[in-house]
């Protein structure tokens, strides 16, 4: 049996939008679909600051890996998902991680700036748009329904 259990790995939007409190709008609509979720906010590297021994530690110190793996999917929070950024970035090593243990991974992003091959090239199965509180909510609903 699969487990009910999502992986919400987010990071902050911008000052208002922090990664616990993205990670938590999207719970609500998550858990609206009947879904549990294991929230995971990312603090501390910016976009695009490279798959650093640092972005290692922090994935190392939040147990990130065996979290994944005990997931039935990830969802990525990301504030701008774009080629010329991403590679490199937080957003690409934990969906990496994922396409290689297996599990699906899902987007929500403010600006999705990925063409449908860097999308595929990071095994995204769906890419929301979301740019506050509601309609974080309203994409995590999306979501669980999709996943």
């Amino acid at each position: 049996m699969l487990p009910r259990t999502l992986l919400i790995a987010a990071r902050a939007f911008n000052e208002r939008l922090s990664a616990q409190t993205v990670a938590a709008a999207v719970a609500r609509g998550l858990a609206d679909g009947g879904w549990q979720v294991d929230l995971c906010p990312i603090d501390g590297q910016e976009q695009g600051a490279g798959p650093s021994n640092e972005v290692r530690e922090l994935l190392g110190a939040l147990e990130f890996d065996a979290r994944m793996r005990s997931a039935r999917a990830l969802i990525v929070c990301e504030a701008r998902l774009h080629e010329d950024t991403l590679a490199g970035s937080v957003a690409f090593e934990i969906a990496t991680r994922a396409r290689q243990a297996g599990v699906p991974s899902y987007a929500v992003t403010s600006e999705n700036r990925l063409d449908s091959f860097d999308a595929r090239i990071l095994d995204l199965q769906a890419i929301v748009e979301a740019n506050s509180v509601r309609s974080l909510r309203t994409a995590g609903r999306k979501l669980a329904g999709l996943v």
